[in-house]
């Protein structure tokens, strides 16, 4: 069990060692986003901006117009609602090499209430030209996709979260920006998650085969770009599809998949996530289960999809 923030953290000591490029910003916040492990290896290349988020991204531009690898990070709700201005005039825009890592997202927040608990900022990055968004599943994806953001050229949202997780995506599976990975094979439906709902997808998917169905789960740790090849191949062979995030249900993931499906391969779709509505106070267990963020409620939304369209 661990957060994802933390995996970023220690994977950002690891790219400051091996590229001294490489330089961290933060809002007051590091300890909370540990990025305080990097300013503690690298203090010459680390910058505390204070409660001063548009000067962070403001900030980060600047050294990533000097050749600099900017990693700016803060909580998920501050990095990209506060500052959507200027990471789209500033960053996005120019397509600067900043990667932006907004840490603890989604309602698994938990007792900091709706003001702290991000559910739109998918939608919002997703929407800017040049952007990349990533939404690992657990720590060790999380390392993978911070390593990769560093790598990548341009604009990167990095999506992370305060609680800690189990790991489920394998070892060995690569990491590839814009690459979907297939969790497990079936033909009745199909589940796609992001971020940490991949857990509950999978136990959904074995819920749902005790019961008598088959179901294919698929991971988008990039929700942008999506991978339309994969998302379209599974809609066609299996007929229906639900998606699964931590975030509202729409213009996250949810609406890049039916984007997508509504273009190139129309079939019955479900969207399991927060509700169009804002978040509360409340442990990240209670939450998860009162929005249906559960494998159960998964499992109770495909049975109701396929009943539906296919009775």
């Amino acid at each position: 069990m661990k957060a994802t923030r933390e995996a970023y953290g220690e994977a950002l000591v690891e790219l400051g060692r091996q590229d001294v490029r490489i330089v961290a910003l933060d809002a007051d916040l590091s300890k909370s986003t540990y990025s305080a492990k990097f300013a503690q290896q690298y203090p010459e290349r680390f910058f505390n901006l204070g409660v001063a988020e548009a000067n962070l991204i403001g900030v980060a531009a600047g050294l990533a117009a000097c050749g600099k690898i900017p990693f700016a990070s803060t909580f998920a709700v501050f990095a990209t609602g506060r500052v959507y201005d200027q990471i789209r005039n500033s960053v996005a825009y120019p397509a600067l090499n900043v990667k932006i890592a907004g840490s603890h997202s989604g309602i698994t927040v938990g007792e900091d209430g709706a003001s702290h608990q991000a559910l739109e900022d998918l939608a919002l990055m997703r929407a800017l030209p040049n952007m990349t968004v990533l939404c690992p599943a657990d720590a060790p994806e999380a390392r993978k996709a911070t390593l990769a953001a560093a790598a990548w050229p341009g604009p990167v949202y990095l999506r992370l979260g305060r609680s800690k997780v189990p790991q489920v995506i394998p070892e060995e599976v690569p990491f590839q920006i814009g690459k979907g990975i297939l969790l497990r094979a079936g033909g009745d439906l199909t589940l796609i998650s992001t971020g940490i709902m991949a857990g509950p997808a999978l136990e959904a998917a074995e819920i749902l085969r005790g019961r008598g169905l088959d179901p294919r789960v698929i991971h988008l740790h990039t929700v942008k770009p999506l991978d339309r090849e994969l998302v379209v191949a599974a809609a066609r062979e299996t007929g229906a599809v639900i998606t699964v995030e931590e975030h509202n249900i729409i213009g996250g993931l949810g609406g890049a998949v039916a984007e997508v499906l509504g273009e190139e391969c129309p079939v019955p779709l479900g969207r399991v996530g927060v509700p169009d509505c804002f978040g509360q106070s409340g442990k990240p267990g209670e939450l998860l289960e009162y929005y249906g963020l559960t494998a159960q409620h998964i499992a109770a939304r495909a049975e109701g999809l396929l009943s539906k369209f296919r009775a």
